[in-house]
């Protein structure tokens, strides 16, 4: 169900799912039913209790969305297989509730910062070609920040890597003329990007610790590619606190201490 997952601070834990979990997302064509139901395997794998996973409609862009008690939730995307009730965005932040982002090839981010009295600040990007390119990592990162975060340290799941990423000569030129980490060039000599190289050089240039990079999804069988096969499924980056400290976190928004933050365009 994970390709990886691991406690990275007392009571709060990051995972990335593989296609032993399934399809996650309810825009491929799947069954909708048959996706909520791999979620809701998902949160009991967890150890999640009655809490959800909050997930995001994806766009490909530098949205960042708050959710949350206290937080003001934001519109939901009313398209066809849109996620009722999710926010539409590309980065999503909470204190201390679990949030999940879907990839097939893009970059999926996870982010944890101390938070003070109401539980960790939690994050989560989607960051692909466009999204990097825009900002969605920074505007993440400060958003975090807004809520207090401090001592942020990130883990970039797997994606499509450097390698495998070919591009046309000009895309190339326009991604690296913003991310210049990101330039680079295929097994086969072509133009390329490495997403995965952008994403870290922007989060090391807001001083967030990077501790872990996964794989290459177009190159592991055990993940979905788009490039690979345009005709596939999701996988999920996923954030979560222990029940406890979840619950706590979401009481000490309720009463007050997380209130007032309300999502917006990323700046």
């Amino acid at each position: 169900m994970f390709s990886w997952r691991a406690e990275v601070r007392p009571g709060i834990w990051a995972a990335f799912t593989n296609v032993e979990a399934g399809n996650l997302a309810l825009h491929v064509g799947d069954d909708p039913d048959a996706v909520r139901l791999r979620r809701q395997l998902l949160e009991q794998a967890a150890g999640l209790g009655p809490r959800r996973f909050r997930f995001m409609n994806q766009v490909h862009g530098a949205e960042v969305a708050v959710v949350g008690a206290g937080a003001g939730d934001n519109p939901a995307d009313a398209a066809d297989g849109a996620d009722t009730g999710a926010p539409t965005a590309d980065a999503m932040v909470s204190v201390g509730e679990p949030l999940a982002v879907m990839v097939a090839d893009c970059v999926p981010i996870v982010l944890v910062g101390e938070g003070g009295g109401a539980g960790p600040v939690l994050g989560v990007v989607h960051a692909g070609r466009p999204g990097l390119a825009a900002g969605v990592v920074p505007a993440a990162v400060t958003r975090m920040r807004s809520l207090g975060a401090t001592d942020l340290s990130a883990w970039i799941g797997p994606s499509i890597c450097g390698s495998c990423y070919e591009v046309p000569e000009g895309m190339r030129a326009d991604v690296a003329a913003i991310v210049p980490a990101a330039w680079c060039t295929t097994a086969v000599g072509t133009p390329g990007l490495d997403l995965p190289a952008g994403v870290r050089s922007q989060l090391e240039a807001e001083g967030v610790a990077v501790e872990y990079s996964g794989g290459c999804t177009r190159e592991d069988e055990e993940l979905y590619s788009y490039r690979r096969n345009s005709h596939t499924g999701r996988f999920a980056g996923l954030v979560w606190t222990d029940d406890a400290a979840g619950e706590a976190a979401e009481d000490a928004a309720s009463s007050g201490t997380a209130a007032g933050v309300a999502a917006g365009p990323a700046s």
